[in-house]
């Protein structure tokens, strides 16, 4: 089963699409869709980079100077590309994918991106290998500081494995930051036999709450969106065979911070943005009900004070209170209209 559908995820990515455009699914984020400094950087990119480049969302984070970024799946390049400009000379990006005409592609205008950075020296790395086994592609333990991916872990026939190793290699207090495919149901296998319902990441979505319990198997009990947007699916085809299913392309962020829970608990805790994160000024969005505005304080659950406090985020707030006194489950709700919320969104998941 597993070398049937890297043959077909190959064959598909590697010869049968020819550029985005041929993609029968709006999976491909517009650049609209983008920060404008991510779009800025794009900019800068080689055309051919763009072009043959399939992604759903965009998973870059901030707060990337200096760190090491691993790109699962990273096609020809393009967030490598953009990572490699927002790590700057003291970072680094590796690039990871199994294709071979992704990654010559990706390969072949490292020399061009480098000068075209100002940089001196390459920042960038791009290995042959599968995302099952990191270890093999030379990935040690608690080395990474953000794993990326881009509509990616959706081909592989072992989600879980997948998970597990990009558990393995981040750091304490790392990110695992992407964009990919979720489904609203547990779908049916044999779909997973046709080549373009598989290439074109439909077949290999995640149920969200299968992706929710294989998360705390690994040992992260909380994660959160960024965005949500639902799937057109136009080929009349392929909107037959899938039935009544419906797909949403999901940017997700989860930490590597052993203190999470799996439920939002009131501490009494406050956190206050500093705006000292690049590209940040006026505030920070941590996830979809999460937006820290510079200078304010905001009451918080714990899980939300941990990502913030035990990661690279930490010098960006100033954090008020411990875990030494306990008041129950985190309110949300009630929190929010404290705050001024009109929209009642929640604190946590």
């Amino acid at each position: 089963m597993a070398e049937s559908t890297y043959e077909m995820v190959q064959e598909y990515y590697g010869k049968v699409l020819g550029g985005s455009d041929d993609l029968k699914t709006d999976a491909c984020c517009s650049m609209d869709s983008m920060p404008a400094h991510v779009r800025a950087i794009i900019g800068e990119l080689e055309p051919a980079i763009v072009e043959k480049f399939y992604g759903c969302g965009s998973p870059i984070p901030a707060a990337l100077e200096g760190c090491t970024v691993l790109d699962l799946g990273c096609g020809t390049g393009r967030d490598v590309y953009v990572c490699s400009k927002l790590v700057g000379p003291t970072g680094e990006v590796i690039g990871l994918d199994m294709t071979d005409e992704q990654i010559g592609e990706a390969r072949k205008h490292e020399a061009t991106q480098m000068a075209r950075f100002g940089f001196e020296q390459s920042n960038v790395r791009f290995v042959q290998g599968y995302m099952e086994d990191l270890a093999q592609a030379g990935i040690s333990d608690n080395s990474v500081d953000v794993v990326i991916s881009n509509c990616v872990i959706n081909l592989s026939p072992n989600k879980e494995q997948v998970l597990r190793e990009i558990v393995r290699v981040l750091k304490p207090g790392g990110e695992l930051y992407f964009s990919d495919v979720f489904a609203d149901r547990r779908l049916p296998v044999a779909l997973q036999d046709d080549p373009v319902l598989m290439g074109e990441c439909l077949a290999g979505a995640l149920y969200l709450e299968d992706f929710r319990r294989i998360l705390a198997d690994c040992g992260i009990r909380d994660y959160r969106e960024t965005t949500r947007r639902r799937l057109s699916i136009d080929d009349a085809a392929v909107a037959e065979k899938l039935g009544d299913a419906t797909f949403c392309s999901i940017t997700v962020r989860a930490f590597k911070v052993e203190s999470l829970e799996d439920r939002c608990e009131d501490f009494g805790q406050t956190v206050r943005y500093r705006g000292t994160i690049p590209h940040e000024p006026c505030g920070f969005t941590l996830d979809d009900h999460h937006h820290f505005a510079k200078g304010k304080y905001v009451s918080v659950c714990g899980n939300t004070a941990a990502m913030l406090q035990e990661t690279r985020f930490a010098p960006h707030f100033e954090i008020r209170g411990d875990r030494s006194s306990h008041y129950g489950l985190f309110h949300c709700h009630e929190v929010a209209s404290v705050q001024g919320n009109d929209d009642g969104a929640s604190c946590c998941c």
